[in-house]
């Protein structure tokens, strides 16, 4: 089993989306400067990766991060947000395909209430970051990290291996799915979203 995770999927991604998904995610409690050394940490390992081992890390300012995360002049950043000065979360922001940009946060090692915690602000913060959140997928668990997110909400070609708690695409993409045209499913409008977990995200 890998570790659980949280993906969103955006279109037209830029500093300003970055900004505002930022301070969203710190207004609810999941803070990029560690409560207690301040530091702001760069970390370039997959989130969704079950195993964690160190990535490579560097210190730079909440602004140099801003800078970095509106992908103009990478394809990738990660970077340590804080629930508390022994527990993290690690968003990783990334190219996904044209146009599209993937916000990743790992869930892995976070205690029950923490975890639920993070859900519920990345759950919120998401809709807001940028004009079009085109779909997103929770998996608690990391049961599924074998499915190829990125292929089934950005473009609907990929089968699913297993199911998440929740997973929202676009009305378009739920209604040509061959395993998501046939299944009940929650209107969000932009999304449709199925899962268990579909009422409460």
């Amino acid at each position: 089993m890998g570790a659980g995770f949280f993906h969103s999927y955006h279109l037209g991604w830029a500093r300003a989306d970055a900004l505002t998904l930022l301070c969203d995610l710190e207004a609810a409690g999941l803070r990029i400067a560690h409560p207690v050394t301040g530091r702001v940490l760069l970390d370039s390992h997959d989130p969704a990766s079950p195993a964690r081992p160190a990535g490579t890390r560097s210190r730079v300012t909440r602004e140099q991060f801003l800078s970095l995360a509106g992908l103009e002049r990478l394809d990738t950043v990660g970077v340590r947000l804080w629930v508390r000065h022994d527990l993290d979360v690690l968003m990783r922001i990334r190219r996904a395909g044209d146009r599209v940009v993937a916000v990743e946060f790992g869930l892995d090692g976070l205690p029950p209430p923490e975890r639920e915690k993070a859900v519920r602000a990345v759950r919120a913060a998401i809709g807001r970051a940028s004009v079009l959140c085109i779909g997103f997928v929770l998996d608690r668990t990391g049961a599924n990290t074998g499915t190829d997110w990125d292929r089934l909400v950005v473009a609907g070609t990929a089968l699913l291996d297993g199911w998440p708690d929740a997973v929202a695409v676009r009305e378009d993409i739920a209604f040509r799915h061959p395993q998501l045209a046939v299944l009940d499913s929650v209107h969000r409008s932009p999304w449709r979203i199925f899962g268990s977990a579909a009422l409460s995200v």
